[in-house]
């Protein structure tokens, strides 16, 4: 008989790398069949969605309390499955809150759990390990130094590399994509990242089009480029590009091209940081969430910094500009730096390079599918 997966990734990212391990899972057992939450990329890799990862990707207390309907409808359907058709193992990606419930409605019900992209409890609420460790069969992670982390705190730990380093690609040469995406190569070209949830782009794009336009104004032979996320559509972006007028090419999908012919960016925080370490381009991390959320995170986070790739150096290797320090001006000025000052961005670049040197050599989709056949049982 086929072995069922649960798989669940609650945003962009997750979506990626669940799509990533669904393909090398089926290259090795084609009758393993997976169903769970995910979005376009999990579906494409043939996965049954019975929830779209796109309708749960918000952040922030008081934005999980807005979309609280959506995301308790999504743990009802999984709940349902678990307990009337138990699968033969759960598959968890990131997205820990919601996670850990499922987690915990899997291992009543004598469920197998396999938990992929380790939640950040080294970076705050350090004592939901305990909880992992009481549900969770074992954790594949994707930074070295999460590894000692999980064995310290008896967790069945296995050391997978990061799954970017073996995706962040571009498909073209740089001149050819700045010919594709219209582009003229005389121009210093800035990336505008807004993010992939629709929150991010109703906080956080108006802020990031400020910037664009100050640097317009201080630089006007800038262009400006936007890769479009998957779980948002042109649509999305339509009003506060329009209450902005400025120029942006806004290009669906390929986004690793469009990072290459970026001379700096502008990004939210999140894993896209690191996607763009991978791509060696300077950036100005923004992070800006609600009063509420913000103090509480405060009171809660136990690292140094907000972006990924910074948190892998272990130090501040590009600016990260967080509540009131993420305005305009600032924005510019940060990201004027890269343009103005040639030995501080290559500066950037080289330790970018090394962050992508601490990620491993690739192969992590893999080392993962083999976790899954191994936990399925399957030869």
């Amino acid at each position: 008989m086929a072995k069922r997966v649960m798989i669940v990734a609650g945003e962009a990212s997750g979506d990626l790398h669940g799509s990533n391990l669904v393909k090398e899972t089926r290259h090795r057992d084609p009758e393993v069949a997976f169903f769970g939450i995910g979005g376009p990329l999990m579906r494409a890799a043939g996965v049954e969605t019975l929830v779209d990862s796109s309708e749960m990707a918000v952040i922030g207390l008081v934005e999980v309390l807005a979309h609280s309907g959506v995301i308790y409808r999504a743990y009802r359907a999984l709940k349902a499955v678990i307990k009337n058709d138990p699968p033969d193992l759960l598959i968890l990606i990131d997205y820990p809150d919601f996670n850990l419930l499922i987690a915990r409605l899997a291992k009543k019900a004598g469920v197998k759990v396999l938990y992929y992209i380790s939640p950040q409890v080294w970076a705050w609420r350090v004592g939901r390990v305990k909880k992992i460790a009481r549900l969770v069969d074992r954790m594949a992670v994707v930074f070295p130094f999460e590894v000692p982390f999980y064995e310290r705190a008896g967790v069945p730990v296995s050391f997978v590399g990061h799954p970017l380093a073996e995706t962040v690609r571009p498909t073209m040469g740089r001149e050819a994509a700045i010919a594709a995406f219209g582009l003229q190569p005389a121009r210093r070209t800035v990336g505008l990242f807004p993010g992939s949830r629709h929150g991010e782009i109703s906080r956080l794009f108006p802020t990031i089009l400020a910037a664009a336009g100050a640097l317009r104004e201080r630089y006007p032979e800038l262009q400006f480029i936007l890769p479009l996320a998957p779980s948002l559509t042109r649509e999305d972006l339509e009003p506060q590009l329009s209450a902005a007028g400025l120029d942006v090419t806004v290009i669906e999908g390929r986004t690793y091209d469009v990072m290459q012919v970026c001379d700096a960016i502008v990004t939210v925080s999140g894993t896209v940081t690191l996607e763009i370490a991978l791509m060696g381009v300077p950036m100005v991390i923004i992070y800006k969430v609600s009063p509420l959320t913000y103090q509480a995170g405060k009171r809660l986070i136990r690292v140094d910094h907000i972006g990924i790739c910074n948190i892998v150096a272990g130090e501040r290797v590009v600016p990260e500009l967080i509540q009131h320090d993420a305005e305009p001006a600032i924005i510019a000025d940060a990201i004027g730096r890269f343009l103005d000052d040639r030995d501080y961005a290559a500066a950037v670049r080289e330790k970018l390079r090394q962050v992508k040197n601490n990620l491993g050599s690739g192969g992590g989709s893999a080392k993962v599918a083999a976790l899954v056949l191994e936990m399925l049982g399957s030869p």
